[in-house]
């Protein structure tokens, strides 16, 4: 029997470290919260067109010095995808700053499953990632804490996008499901009940863009912030994920990844709709030098800055949530 409960203890062991090591995710004692998104690392273990990418994490991280790091997707482009994606997350977790990951539709290629990859991200030191349970990739909330510890103060959304359209007549990328409509409008109404009937300031983050995307750059009164290349590939049906987050009011932008040569944000009916920044090398097209998105939150207001950070920390786009993308009335002006 004691031989059976210490081989338990071993292999539970190193899984406990990992949860205990994090800390709850908080403002600071100056009421703000920092998150560096990367995206597409599509990244290919032992392939030198691969460095580049691992130099950027690593500068942007150094430089940076977030309080999170979420990944928004294609983390990984070829086997061993297990390695493959532990080196990636060792540029994070070497450093002790607490990360997730949201998967995007060139993870599970690799010779792995959506859930054993989630089983290689949940064994990795300082991963925020709940248990999934029965599920391969669960959707789930982070809650920041208030700079006193005391209550809840923001929320960050993270959805699994999924991959392909499932249907034999329907083309192209998935879509976030109606469970995940509903999942999702349950949880903030939660919180929202909660904090006394007052939506509390969430982002969201997932690989594959809602369909808003491509309408909102087709209107010629939206402020578009950053390059756009190419169309949002998002996907062909509507599930109605936008106008739930609208009608809850809590969600002020969403960070999505995908489309490689886009980085932009665009401001679509009071909420921002934003890319990161490619942040692979030359294992996958790109037409952009390869960086990170920052994140900015303020403690208390429904207000972030975000920009870019490139090659040889080189800041570009930065802009204000919402200031930066609404006009303004020019018969005030002075």
């Amino acid at each position: 029997m004691k031989k059976i409960l210490l081989i338990l203890g071993l292999v539970l062991l190193p899984v406990l470290l990992c949860r205990a090591q994090v800390a709850p995710l908080k403002f600071n004692k100056n009421g703000e919260f920092k998150i560096v998104q990367f995206t597409d690392v599509h990244f290919k273990y032992g392939n030198p067109a691969s460095d580049i990418a691992l130099r950027r994490i690593n500068e942007v991280l150094d430089a940076e010095r977030p309080d999170l790091v979420i990944f928004t997707g294609d983390v990984i482009y070829a086997a061993p995808a297990d390695t493959a994606m532990r080196t990636v997350l060792a540029c994070v977790s070497s450093r002790k700053i607490p990360f997730v990951v949201t998967f995007g539709n060139h993870d599970n290629e690799q010779g792995k499953t959506r859930a054993e990859l989630y089983d290689v991200i949940r064994s990795m030191p300082f991963n925020m990632q709940p248990d999934r349970g029965e599920a391969e990739s669960p959707d789930y909330i982070l809650t920041l804490k208030s700079s006193d510890g005391k209550k809840e103060a923001a929320l960050l959304y993270c959805f699994d996008s999924h991959s392909y359209s499932k249907l034999s007549d329907v083309k192209g990328y998935d879509w976030l499901t109606f469970d995940q409509v509903n999942w999702y409008r349950q949880q903030s109404a939660a919180y929202t009940a909660k904090n006394g009937g007052k939506p509390l300031p969430a982002l969201a983050f997932f690989h594959i863009p809602l369909p808003e995307y491509n309408e909102a750059v087709t209107d010629e009164n939206t402020i578009l912030v950053g390059t756009r290349m190419e169309k949002a590939c998002s996907a062909a049906l509507n599930t109605g994920m936008f106008a739930a987050m609208k009608e809850a009011g809590d969600v002020m932008a969403t960070f999505v990844g995908h489309d490689h040569d886009n980085d932009y944000a665009v401001m679509w009916k009071g909420i921002l709709l934003a890319y990161g920044r490619f942040t692979g090398g030359n294992t996958e097209y790109n037409h952009l030098s390869n960086g990170a998105r920052v994140i900015l939150m303020k403690e208390k207001v429904r207000t972030f800055t975000t920009w870019l950070h490139l090659k040889d920390g080189e800041i570009v786009d930065k802009t204000i949530y919402p200031d930066s993308y609404v006009k303004d009335d020019w018969r005030k002006r002075p």
